[in-house]
């Protein structure tokens, strides 16, 4: 086995590139971080240029770079036991303390911020775990499934579309969306701490392990992470072209069968789609493919691009942003939600979706500037360094040393 211990600053690029793509829809949505009753958003669609960046990011981000986002932690994990295993010790139960150290993380982040994947990630990797000395075989054909909707299935199969923890089926004019939205909308910041603290998990947990099925797809790309890992594609990618061609071929005809299945279920299901039916469950599944489809569409491009002089340069510069990425994701929550709640500047659903676009790229070129300057003076983003600090019981150095 290849020497694991080496950074791999391709993967932090990828990582600070998938970051930018998050916090693009986050801004666009302007930080609602769940469902929100009809019509309260209207303000953001004044033109075409708005329905075009709507139109940008479903079919390029949405549900994208939150998977580019998931398969770099399962390649972390993996990156983190080998290192580990090299050294001839265990690292399973450091590394479940550092997801208990997350768990918090998270859900304070979630405070803030109800969509927060912090704390879907520390629940979710304690799963992962067993899986590292588990056969690729049956991590593939685990994968497959969830990718191909199983989770779904199953529930859907006992509970139909009940929610799973909180009452009646999916409505977006139902009390608790509505309550919700205005809470955040012109609540005070102790308000909304309150809304989150314990329902916003529970529509979180619909959400994730209910038939939209988020949770089980996170998983698949945690796996899959692993898998890669095992193959050692980041760390010899420049040897690797016939690999990537063949993901991004095959991640080009998944995406085009996927629109072809989506325009014909959804098209069974009329304007109105409800999803009280097999029928909506294999669209839902449909939609799936079409992200996943995108994502390494997407993480294939990447590569070739990072593997060119000229382009790879470029790529390169979103690596200090992806070594921070916790720092970075926390702090442009919160930043985001004070721009759009009530207990800030209060401007959610009165800004066009062109404004918030480019307000989201400026959001990432400041953090990426910032990030780079922080890594100049120090090892660590602030958050990195207290979370590497916890797992271990020691405090690591933090400002570099000046003559470095």
């Amino acid at each position: 086995m290849a020497n694991t211990n080496k950074r791999m600053d391709i993967v932090d690029a990828l990582r600070g590139f998938s970051l930018a793509g998050i916090v693009i829809v986050h801004v666009v949505e302007n930080y609602i971080g769940a469902p929100f009753p009809e019509g309260v958003m209207e303000a953001t669609h004044l033109g075409i240029a708005d329905n075009i960046v709507d139109g940008f990011i479903f079919l390029f981000l949405r549900g994208k770079f939150f998977a580019l986002f998931s398969f770099l932690f399962g390649l972390s994990f993996f990156i983190q036991m080998a290192n580990v295993k090299n050294k001839e010790s265990s690292f399973a139960g450091r590394f479940l303390w550092r997801l208990i150290i997350l768990l918090v993380i998270g859900y304070l982040h979630s405070l803030f911020y109800r969509g927060d994947i912090l704390t879907i990630y520390a629940f979710l990797g304690i799963f992962l775990i067993p899986f590292y000395k588990i056969n690729n075989k049956w991590v593939l054909g685990i994968t497959t499934l969830l990718f191909i909707g199983f989770g779904r299935y199953l529930v859907f199969g006992f509970y139909g579309n009940d929610n799973l923890f909180t009452p009646g089926p999916f409505d977006l004019n139902s009390p608790l969306i509505v309550d919700y939205f205005n809470t955040i909308k012109n609540g005070t910041l102790w308000q909304v701490f309150e809304t989150n603290a314990i329902d916003g998990h529970l529509m979180k947990m619909d959400f994730q392990l209910g038939i939209f099925s988020r949770g089980y797809l996170t998983f698949g790309f945690f796996l899959l992470g692993l898998y890669v890992g095992r193959l050692q594609l980041f760390r010899n990618f420049m040897d690797q072209k016939k690999l990537v061609k063949n993901v991004l071929w095959g991640s080009v005809v998944l995406f085009v069968v996927s629109i072809g299945l989506i325009i014909g279920i959804f098209s069974q299901l009329g304007p109105e789609a409800k999803f009280d039916n097999w029928i909506a469950m294999f669209g839902l599944t449909a939609l799936d493919l079409n992200n996943i489809g995108m994502t390494f569409i997407i993480m294939a491009s990447f590569i070739i691009l990072y593997r060119k002089k000229k382009t790879g340069k470029w790529l390169a510069k979103f690596a200090p942003y992806g070594r921070m990425a916790l720092t970075n994701y926390v702090f442009q929550s919160i930043f985001g939600t004070f721009i759009f709640f009530g207990w800030g500047l209060g401007y959610l659903g009165e800004l066009r979706n062109i404004y918030t676009l480019l307000f989201s790229i400026v959001i990432i070129i400041v953090q990426m500037g910032l990030s780079k300057w922080w890594l100049g003076k120090f090892y660590y983003g602030p958050l990195e360094w207290a979370w590497r600090s916890l797992t271990y019981f020691r405090l690591f150095p933090l400002r570099r040393n000046r003559m470095n």
